[in-house]
């Protein structure tokens, strides 16, 4: 039994799809178990098992993991990240779960300028002690989170703070895919895996490619950091600590060029779908 946590999140959706596809048992877990979740068919689908479970609940968690033999955790980013994930991972590994996959993120050190990337390293660790084999991924940015441009699409423009570097994207099918060989191939179990598309696209090419999707004329429009995180609060209502989130990482993007791997192609035997092939699934979104 797969335990899938934050399987109604945009990764754990795709990861339900892909176990659904290799036709092995899955326990989905949510915090709302009376609505159907994405990836399913509904909440008695028969290979999927819908349980609730919330992280801030220990006896939830008992109850989920009970006879499972496998983990896939993902969280949203928060400040309260690494309480909540490290929590689960002990009582997972109580509850005698001998396999643990964490999305976790790029540049996940110690001494990383990111801040939640520091918290993701501390989950990396805690997660090497605590007794399970752990198995890591690193995806780039997500493909989907694209979508949340369309409003800013819509007045011409793609606002960062990322001048010209490049940046690696990746679309969360893929990295459910990936989860799904991890989780059912047994000599893949125990690596740490650093997730990427095909290619690294700068945002003056992404706005190139917008305009040529749409046929409007799409600018970038590159802030001061401090100019791009006021935007993202006071404009976007992005609480501060997300917004200090997306500042940083397209700082270190500026500060480390970014540059596509070869993981999905090597674990998959395919090559990960492209940016251009998500934004012309979704053209009527950006239109």
């Amino acid at each position: 039994m797969i335990v899938v946590m934050g399987a109604t999140g945009t990764t754990g959706t795709a990861l339900l799809h892909s176990l659904r596809a290799l036709d092995v048992p899955v326990r989905a877990l949510t915090r709302t178990p009376n609505r159907p979740l994405p990836g399913t068919v509904g909440p008695h689908d028969r290979q999927v098992e819908v349980r609730y479970a919330d992280a801030a609940d220990p006896d939830s968690l008992r109850a989920a993991f009970a006879g499972a033999s496998q983990l896939f955790l993902a969280m949203a980013n928060s400040p309260a990240q690494v309480e909540l994930e490290t929590r689960v991972i002990d009582i997972a590994a109580h509850s005698g779960i001998g396999h643990i996959v964490k999305l976790s993120a790029p540049a996940a050190e110690p001494a990383s300028p990111v801040a939640i990337s520091r918290g993701h390293h501390a989950v990396e660790e805690h997660l090497r002690a605590a007794g399970p084999t752990g198995t890591v991924l690193r995806p780039y940015a997500f493909m989907q989170n694209l979508l949340r441009l369309a409003p800013s699409v819509a007045q011409g423009l793609v606002l960062g703070a990322m001048r010209d570097a490049p940046c690696n994207y990746i679309d969360c099918r893929d990295i459910g895919d990936v989860a799904a060989a991890v989780l059912t191939r047994r000599h893949l179990a125990g690596g740490t895996y650093t997730l990427t598309g095909p290619e690294a696209v700068s945002h003056p090419d992404l706005a190139a490619r917008l305009t040529e999707l749409t046929g409007r004329r799409i600018r970038y429009v590159d802030l001061a950091p401090d100019e791009l995180r006021d935007n993202l609060v006071h404009r976007a209502a992005m609480p501060a600590w997300l917004a200090d989130h997306v500042v940083e990482i397209q700082q270190l993007a500026v500060a480390r060029p970014e540059s596509p791997t070869t993981t999905v192609t090597d674990i998959l035997g395919r090559r990960p779908r492209t940016l251009d092939a998500f934004l012309n699934e979704h053209r009527a979104h950006f239109q």
